[in-house]
C-alpha cells in the first residue's frame, strides 16, 4: 500500500510520516519483522509507500527513538527486542520541574557533560550520510528562526543527528531519555525588544553554525569547543534570566 508523495515541508510532512511511522510499528508487533530482522532498505520502503526518502528518514529515527530498532552502519536498520516492564529505567528525570529555571539550568549542564564529547566523537566518526543530515537539520533550525517559528522541534533533532554520528548508539538514547525538554524554551521572551531577539536569533545560529562547521570539517577539538561554548552560552542566558525573575519578585 502506497501512500500520496507529498512535499517534505509543513504539515504534509508530518503527516507522512506519521503514517508511515505507525505503518511499520504495526508491521513489527505483528511480527512481520520479529526481532533481529532487518527491515526494507530506505530505497524499498520509498517505494513500497510511495514516500520521500526523508519521510523515511524521520519515520525511521522515529522508531529508533522509541528503541524499536537500531542502525548498523553498512548493514541496515534491524528490529530490536521489546523492552521488558521487569526492568527499571537507569536514570530518571521524571522529577524535573521544567517550569523552573533552575531546572533548565541543571538540564543544560548535565548535557554539556555529554554533549561536547558528542560533538568531538561525532567530527571523528561520522559518516557522509550523517554529515549530510547534520547540515540538513542546521538548515531546518535556521529556516524556523528567519521564518520566526518555534525551534525546539527543529533544534532537538539537529543535537540528536550529532549524537547520532558518534556511532554510539548511547548518546542518543540519553538525549532522547531527556526528550524535547533538553532544548531551552525562554531564552527569548515576549517583551524582548526586535533588536533584542534578532541578535539573538543571529547568536543562535551562529553557535550552531560553528558545530556544524568543526563537525564537517573532522575538527574533534574545535567541534567539543563550540559545543561547549554553545550550551555554555545557554546557561549563562538563563542564570541571567533567573536574576531577572527574582529580581521582579522583590
Amino acid at each position: 500500500m502506497s501512500m500520496e508523495t507529498k512535499p517534505d515541508t509543513g504539515k504534509g510532512s508530518k503527516t507522512l510520516v506519521s503514517k508511515l511511522g505507525d505503518a511499520l510499528r504495526q508491521a513489527i508487533t505483528a511480527g512481520q519483522f520479529p526481532p533481529g530482522s532487518r527491515l526494507p532498505s530506505e530505497a524499498q520502503l520509498t517505494e513500497a509507500h510511495g514516500v520521500s526518502r526523508t519521510v523515511v528518514r524521520e519515520a525511521i529515527a522515529a522508531l529508533r527513538a522509541d528503541r524499536l530498532v537500531e542502525a548498523r552502519q553498512g548493514a541496515g536498520v534491524f528490529v530490536l527486542e521489546p523492552p521488558t516492564s521487569a526492568k527499571a529505567p537507569m536514570l530518571s528525570l521524571s522529577n524535573i520541574d521544567l517550569a523552573r529555571v533552575s531546572s533548565m539550568i541543571e538540564l543544560l549542564e548535565l548535557r554539556t557533560a555529554v554533549e561536547v564529547e558528542a560533538a568531538g566523537l561525532a567530527a571523528l566518526r561520522r559518516s557522509p550520510a550523517q554529515e549530510e543530515v547534520i547540515l540538513d537539520r542546521h538548515y531546518a533550525v535556521r529556516a524556523c528562526l528567519e521564518a520566526s517559528m518555534p525551534t525546539s522541534e527543529a533544534d532537538f533533532a539537529l543535537h540528536l543527528a550529532i549524537a547520532e554520528a558518534t556511532n554510539n548508539p548511547r548518546f542518543r538514547e540519553f538525549l532522547t531519555m531527556i526528550g524535547r525538554n533538553l532544548i531551552p524554551r525562554a531564552a527569548l521572551r515576549s517583551d524582548d525588544s526586535e533588536t533584542d531577539q534578532a541578535a539573538y536569533i543571529k547568536l543562535l545560529d551562529d553557535e550552531h553554525n560553528a558545530i556544524v562547521a568543526a563537525i564537517s570539517n573532522g575538527d574533534e577539538e574545535g567541534a567539543r569547543e563550540a559545543m561547549r561554548r554553545h550550551l555554555r552560552g545557554s546557561q549563562l542566558r538563563y542564570r541571567a534570566l533567573l536574576r531577572e525573575l527574582r529580581e521582579s519578585v522583590r
